[in-house]
């Protein structure tokens, strides 16, 4: 069955959906993203369905002048293909280095994805470019990704499909992110992107309360993960997080240590026992505008 289908059946209230006609595809890299050496971020969409109730864009100013909750709306950038075209020349033109985030404000593979392909059809476009991008990161948390495996390969090197799996408990996903796909088949796609060769991970990204067994349950899937919290590449302190009321969330399930700054330590070691080095966003990135969901 179709992975969009699977899930919009546990959603109530769908997305409103519109085409759009947008004024650029490839917007330059701030903060965290141009930080870890990204030149441009590409948002296929506007609006996420999955809705995750920590996500830091819905306190981003476009999305406040929106005036509509998180989740309830979706945008296709419809004319994404041209755009393309043309932004990739001008970067050309100016010397510019492409080295592409997708995506920072939205999931590039939510549901409306398995109809529109967008995203699908970026990426047959970016290979038309291939001698002129230095790398491509694919950030999603959509099992939907591994439709586009057989494109992937044709990236080499220069790509990374990094998949968000914040938790190995689909008791705490269904709490904190009840629209997104279910953990086991996030796990089950991106184990399929890894066996066909191409570079993936795991990002931890926040960390959800989970259990003891998360990083023989990661492993499975991929060699590689990341981890971040709400407050490690949040300004240091989290206060967006505190202004979403997500400490609350945390109090309600009797589980306000994990909310805790330091939280992150108790897991670390348990994944390092696994994966060996494990990377975090650290307070290099204090400064960040942003931090990567």
């Amino acid at each position: 069955m179709d992975p969009g289908k699977t899930r919009q059946k546990e959603v109530a209230n769908l997305p409103d959906y519109q085409n759009i006609v947008s004024k650029s595809i490839l917007t330059p890299a701030k903060g965290c993203v141009a930080h870890h050496s990204f030149t441009f971020s590409l948002n296929p969409y506007v609006g996420c369905a999955f809705a995750c109730k920590y996500c830091y864009v819905m306190e981003m100013p476009q999305a406040k002048f929106r005036g509509k909750e998180w989740g309830s709306y979706v945008d296709i950038k419809s004319n994404a293909n041209v755009l393309l075209d043309n932004d990739i020349r001008k970067a050309k033109k100016k010397g510019q280095r492409i080295s592409i985030f997708m995506s920072t404000a939205t999931d590039p593979y939510q549901w409306k994805e398995a109809k529109e392909r967008i995203t699908e059809a970026i990426l047959e476009n970016l290979l038309n470019f291939i001698n002129d991008i230095d790398f491509l990161m694919i950030h999603t948390r959509s099992p939907l990704v591994k439709r586009d495996i057989e494109l992937f390969k044709k990236f080499g090197d220069k790509i990374l499909v990094s998949m968000t799996i914040e938790t190995d408990s689909e008791k705490y996903r269904k709490i904190f992110t009840p629209s997104a796909p279910p953990i086991p088949a996030r796990l089950k796609a991106l184990k399929e992107i890894t066996e066909a060769g191409i570079p993936t991970r795991i990002s931890i990204s926040p960390m959800l309360p989970m259990t003891k067994k998360v990083a023989k349950v990661f492993k499975e899937a991929t060699d590689t993960v990341v981890l971040d919290t709400y407050s490690l590449c949040n300004g240091g302190s989290g206060d967006r997080t505190e202004q979403m009321g997500i400490k609350k969330i945390y109090e309600e399930i009797n589980l306000p240590q994990w909310y805790e700054k330091d939280a992150y330590k108790k897991i670390l070691p348990i994944l390092e026992k696994e994966f060996g080095h494990v990377n975090t966003i650290k307070d290099e990135c204090s400064k960040c505008s942003l931090f990567l969901t």
